[in-house]
């Protein structure tokens, strides 16, 4: 593989049953597969076949009982059973090259036990951990932490800042070589090689240090997906790697340049951040083959379920024609940066509500790519070679039927023209994306 090639990275994103919100219904999808432990096995250890750099678990803390519109209640789950970093420390064990990556959200944990779980982690795992930091926005998930509404943005972001630099202290509290282990003198470690954090902020007071020795890849990497300024913002100060909600290379291009240019004045380098927009593959062996599998998936959809997932941006739907036009966001609560973009996609292609559920039920409003193997790999490097990403965050319509095509049919193919790897490079998640190991404050 020429050095001048640029090698795209992978990562998988095991939400739920898969990014088609009624992907159970398929027979091709294990019906009780959220609840088992060899589901979500089975998914890793096809990814690391396919020598992705890691899995990723999203997660919201709430189990959403709504009824809105009425009947949906108990026709979909949202996110899976078990708490992510547990299931990703089972699966640590059973696999050995691919990062494990979670959310683990900044408006209801704390500090010194997000750092903790992290860094236990990334030892069990000899380095592969990540931790994609999140701002909660929703106050279904607010209710299970003693409040009646989440926090408005900006005092999100005030706190995900600070508790950012906290997790970041205590990940440095020792140094490389604290620990000596020399029973000729008696010393298992070095306490000066070991520093207490001693932070008093705002939000916090944290004494540390971690007990934790340092990660042989420096530290676990942090994963960040926010779009609005306060979320770029962080991103460049703080992220290795960026999930992006673009649907288009023109505005994966923009959004690139613009993020990647804020780095700069945080003493960054470009390449210290790799950007990884979502991308839901549906192949066919041919074309039309591939169009009439997303066709069939499109007719999937339980109606209920798909007003479901548009009421939580534009309000009950259930009295407007469903093949009338689609109304306004709502106004009622501050809604997520994602809003603009679907109801934008709505009204440039004048599509009707069911055919906006449709299309956006399936993928979330990421870039869905419906042709051949070739035809996919096309599209990837294009954006790759255009700029608009540094790899792709694949999310699998139906798990794991969709992950399996992609790895048996687009991975060679990105193989033969000397895109992506034939082997891993490295055995953590820091060396397999290229990203600088951090310096050691000590």
């Amino acid at each position: 593989m020429s050095a001048k090639t640029p090698q795209i990275k992978l990562g998988l994103s095991m939400a739920g049953y898969g990014y088609h919100h009624s992907a159970w219904l398929s027979p091709d999808v294990p019906a009780d597969g959220v609840s088992s432990f060899d589901f979500y096995l089975n998914q890793t250890r096809i990814a690391e076949r396919g020598l992705f750099d890691m899995v990723f678990l999203a997660d919201f803390v709430t189990f959403s009982m709504i009824d809105t519109p009425k009947g949906v209640n108990g026709r979909s789950v949202r996110g899976g059973s078990f708490e992510p970093l547990t299931l990703l420390a089972a699966l640590a064990p059973m696999t050995k090259n691919i990062g494990l990556a979670s959310t683990a959200s900044t408006t209801f944990g704390v500090p010194f036990h997000v750092a903790r779980s992290f860094a236990s982690l990334d030892l069990l795992s000899g380095g592969r951990a990540g931790w994609n930091v999140v701002t909660s926005f929703q106050d279904e998930e607010a209710v299970n932490f003693g409040s009646s509404a989440i926090l408005d943005k900006a005092s999100r972001y005030e706190r995900a800042e600070e508790f950012v630099d906290v997790v970041l202290g205590l990940w440095d509290s020792m140094a490389p070589d604290a620990f000596t282990y020399d029973r000729t003198t008696g010393m298992l470690f070095d306490p000066k090689k070991v520093r207490a954090l001693d932070h008093v902020g705002k939000h916090f007071q944290v004494r540390g240090p971690l007990g934790a020795p340092r990660s042989v890849q420096g530290r676990p990497v942090i994963f960040q997906a926010g779009a609005s300024e306060h979320g770029q913002e962080l991103a460049a100060r703080t992220a290795d790697v960026v999930y992006s909600v673009q649907p288009s290379l023109a505005g994966a291009a923009k959004f690139y340049e613009g993020l990647k240019s804020r780095m700069a004045k945080y003493g960054r380098e470009r390449d210290d951040m790799k950007i990884m927009p979502g991308l839901l593959p549906v192949l066919g062996g041919t074309e039309a083959e591939a169009q009439s599998k997303f066709r069939a998936m499109q007719e999937m959809i339980d109606p209920l379920v798909g007003l479901r997932y548009l009421s939580a941006l534009f309000g009950d739907l259930s009295d407007h024609p469903i093949d009338g036009p689609v109304p306004d966001l709502r106004k009622d609560k501050e809604l997520a940066t994602r809003a603009q973009i679907i109801l934008n996609l709505a009204r440039e292609n004048n599509w009707s509500i069911r055919q906006l559920y449709q299309r956006t039920a399936i993928g979330n409003t990421h870039n869905v790519v419906i042709g051949t193997p070739e035809q996919v790999a096309d599209v990837m490097q294009a954006w790759i070679e255009g700029r608009g990403a540094d790899g792709f965050n694949v999310l699998p319509a139906l798990s794991p039927v969709s992950l399996t095509e992609f790895v048996d049919q687009v991975v060679p193919v990105l193989q033969k023209r000397g895109l992506y790897r034939t082997e891993y490079e490295g055995t953590t998640l820091r060396a397999n994306l290229g990203l600088p190991e951090p310096l050691s404050a000590h």
